[in-house]
C-alpha cells in the first residue's frame, strides 16, 4: 500500500475452520482474501482483511514509503504459503503486529483493538503494567493484554503445521540486520562527511520516490538538528514543504524561534499548532485510543495535536525521529561515564543493565510504593533486564558507544518512538515517514568510531558537520534540548482537574493496580523529592495515559469518584495543605 489513499490496518486468521463471518463482522468495510489448504487430518483455512489487498497471499503495511533498499515485504506483513503462516516486522519497528491463538486458529492484526472483540474477558498483564511503569511502553513480545502477544521488530514468526489438530508454538527467525559494529572503522573525518551527505540524500530520494512533485508534504519541525536537516533535504529535493511546529503557550518551553528560523532560512511556510494545557487535556482520551497500547511519554498528546493539524493540509508527514539513535544523541553521556567507572571499580558498580534501566527515568525502584499490594506481589520477581539482553549484547558491538546506539535503536526506537509515531499519524489518515529509518544509512553509521559521534560535550558531531551545508550554524551547533513539554506547569493549572478525575483515589482503589493516593504522594513530595521534582512530569503523565487507555481501549468503566483528595480544591489550596502536612511531619 503506497502513499495514495489513506493508511489502513490488516486483520486475519489462519487455522482450522472457516472464520470469515467473524472476520467480516470485525471489519465490515475491508476487502477479504481467503483460501484453503489440505492438512493431514483436516482442512486448513485462512483469510486476511485489509482496505487494500494485494492479489498475492501476502499483505503488507508500509508506513514510510515502499522504495526501501531491503528485501523485506514492508514495515509489517502477513504471508500465507506452503501450509505456512509468516508474520514479520522490519527492524525499525514502525508498524506493530499482534497475534493470539483461539483454539486451533491464529488471529493476527496490526492493531490490538481489532483483536480485543475476539476475547470474552481480556485480562491486563501485571508484568506488562510493571514494564510500562519502568519503560513507559510495553516491551515485545508482551502486550498489555495477557491473551495477546506481539511480534518483535526485526523478526518473523513462522507457523508450519504438519497436523492442524496439533497447533505448535511458532518458530522465531531474526531477520538480517546490519546493526553490528563494523570491524573496519571509517576514521577520516572529511571522507566520512562526504559519504554521509550522499547517504542522507539517497535516504530522502527513496522516501519521496512515490510522491507527486506538485503535492505538498508536511514535516514536523522542532528546530532541532534532525527535523531541520530532514526539512532542508526535502526542500532541496524539490518538494512543496509545509512545516508544523508546536506552540505550548508557556515561556521557557518554546522551540518556536528555532523552528521559525529554519522555515525562514528555507523559505517555507510554518504552521504553529497550539498545544496548550487545555488542548492537551481534551486530547488525552483520543491520544490513548490512537496509540492502541499504553505509552507514557509526555510528548504523545502534543504530537497527536500536531499531526491532527497537518492532516488538514497533507497526506504525508516527515519527521526527524531516529537521529538520536543513529548518531549517539544526548542520553548516552551518563552511560559512557558509568561504563568507564564500572571498569575501574567492578566490585562496587551497578551492572550495565541496571545502569541502562535507570536511563528510562520512570518508576524503577518505586514499585512497592506505587502498586497495590496484590499487584506488587505478582511482579516482585519480574526481572526487567530480560528485555534488554539482546539489545545490549556485547558480542554485536565491542565499543561502548556502538553498543549503546544498537540498544537505543532496538529499545527506545523500535519499541517506543517509531510505533507511536506511526500510530498517531494513522489516527489522522497520515502516512508517517522517517528518513533516518534507512537501512543503508543505519548500517553505515556502525562504521563510525566514537570520536566522530561524540567530541567532548558535542553530540552527533559528524551529523552536524555534514549538515552545515544545508542549515545555518546557529541551528546546527546549538545545544540539544529535546521536546520540553510543560507538564509540570500544567499539573498545577489545566491538568489539576484531570488528575482528580482520572487518578481519583476511589478509581485507583477499585482498579486495585495502583496505590489509591499515588498522585497526591507524587505531587506533595511524599514519594520522594526526585519523583516530585525531577521525574514528576512524564511519570504523572504515564499514570494519566494508563487510565485513559483502560477506559478508551479496554473499555473498563471507572467507579464513582470520591472526594478524599485535594484535587477537587483549587491548586493553591491543595499546595497549602501539602505544605501544612510537611510541617506536621
Amino acid at each position: 500500500m503506497g502513499a495514495r489513499g489513506k493508511p489502513s490496518q490488516f486483520l486475519g486468521y489462519w487455522g482450522q475452520g472457516d472464520r470469515t463471518e467473524t472476520l467480516r463482522s470485525l471489519v465490515p468495510h475491508y476487502c477479504i482474501r481467503q483460501g484453503k489448504m489440505s492438512g493431514a487430518n483436516a482442512q486448513l483455512e485462512w483469510a486476511i482483511a485489509s482496505a487494500s489487498l494485494l492479489k498475492a497471499d501476502t499483505v503488507t503495511l508500509n508506513a514510510c514509503g515502499r522504495s526501501q533498499p531491503t528485501d523485506l515485504p514492508g514495515d509489517a506483513w502477513a504471508a500465507v504459503e506452503a501450509r505456512q503462516l509468516r508474520l514479520g516486522r522490519d527492524p525499525f519497528g514502525r508498524v506493530p503486529l499482534y497475534w493470539m491463538q483461539l483454539g486451533e486458529t491464529i488471529w493476527f492484526s496490526t492493531r490490538l483493538q481489532l483483536l480485543l472483540p475476539l476475547i470474552a474477558s481480556p485480562q491486563v498483564s501485571p508484568i506488562a503494567l510493571h514494564s510500562v511503569a519502568c519503560f513507559s511502553y510495553v516491551p515485545t513480545p508482551l502486550t498489555s493484554i495477557e491473551q495477546i502477544a506481539s511480534v518483535a521488530a526485526g523478526t518473523e514468526m513462522i507457523w508450519q503445521v504438519a497436523d492442524v489438530n496439533d497447533m505448535p508454538f511458532p518458530k522465531v527467525r531474526s531477520l538480517p540486520s546490519a546493526w553490528q559494529e563494523s570491524p573496519q572503522l571509517l576514521r577520516r573525518e572529511d571522507e566520512a562527511i562526504e559519504q554521509l551527505r550522499v547517504l542522507l540524500r539517497q535516504a530522502i530520494d527513496r522516501q519521496v520516490a512515490d510522491l507527486p512533485i506538485d503535492e505538498p508534504v508536511g514535516v514536523l519541525l522542532s528546530g532541532g538538528i534532525d527535523s531541520s536537516l530532514v526539512t532542508a533535504l526535502l526542500v532541496e529535493a524539490g518538494l512543496q514543504v509545509r512545516a508544523y511546529a508546536l506552540d505550548f503557550g508557556v515561556e521557557g518551553y518554546s522551540e518556536l524561534p528555532y523552528a521559525q528560523q529554519v522555515a525562514d532560512f528555507l523559505q517555507i511556510p510554518l504552521v504553529r499548532v497550539a498545544a496548550t494545557g487545555d488542548a492537551v487535556v481534551r486530547a488525552i482520551g483520543a491520544t490513548a485510543k490512537a496509540l492502541d497500547l499504553p505509552y507514557g511519554d509526555g510528548t504523545t498528546a502534543p504530537l497527536f495535536l500536531l499531526k491532527q493539524a497537518a492532516a488538514q493540509d497533507v497526506r504525508v508527514v516527515f519527521n526527524g525521529e531516529n537521529g538520536d539513535q543513529l548518531f549517539a544523541g544526548w542520553t548516552n553521556k551518563p552511560l559512557i561515564a558509568n561504563g568507564v567507572y564500572t571498569k575501574e571499580h567492578p566490585a562496587t558498580a551497578e551492572t550495565f543493565e541496571q545502569q541502562y534501566l535507570r536511563t528510562f527515568q520512570r518508576f524503577l525502584g518505586y514499585e512497592s510504593q506505587i502498586f497495590s499490594p496484590e499487584l506488587f506481589a505478582q511482579i516482585q520477581a519480574h526481572d526487567l533486564s530480560f528485555y534488554l539482553q539482546e539489545a545490549l549484547d556485547a558480542k554485536a558491538c565491542s565499543s561502548l558507544l556502538a553498543r549503546l546506539r544498537r540498544a537505543s535503536l532496538m529499545l527506545k526506537g523500535a519499541q517506543n518512538i517509531q510505533p507511536r509515531a506511526t500510530a498517531l499519524g494513522f489516527a489522522h489518515g497520515l502516512w508517517v515517514r522517517s528518513p533516518f529509518c534507512d537501512p543503508d544509512l543505519t548500517a553505515w553509521t556502525f562504521q563510525l568510531p566514537g570520536e566522530l559521534l561524540l567530541q567532548g560535550a558535542c553530540e552527533k558531531y559528524i551529523l552536524k558537520r555534514a549538515s552545515d551545508r544545508w542549515l545555518p550554524p546557529e541551528i546546527v551547533w546549538r545545544e540539544k534540548r529535546g521536546m520540553g513539554v510543560p507538564l509540570k506547569v500544567w499539573y498545577y493549572r489545566e491538568l489539576w482537574g484531570a488528575i482528580g478525575q482520572r487518578l481519583n483515589p476511589n478509581v485507583l482503589r477499585s482498579e486495585n493496580r495502583w496505590q489509591p493516593y499515588l498522585a497526591d504522594a507524587m505531587l506533595s513530595g511524599r514519594l520522594g523529592v526526585a519523583m516530585r521534582d525531577r521525574y514528576i512530569g512524564n511519570n504523572l503523565w504515564l499514570l494519566l495515559m494508563w487510565q485513559a487507555w483502560r477506559t478508551e481501549v479496554l473499555k473498563e468503566i471507572p467507579v464513582k469518584r470520591s472526594f478524599d483528595h485535594v484535587f477537587w480544591l483549587p491548586p493553591a489550596i491543595g499546595q497549602r495543605i501539602w505544605n501544612y502536612r510537611r510541617r506536621l511531619d
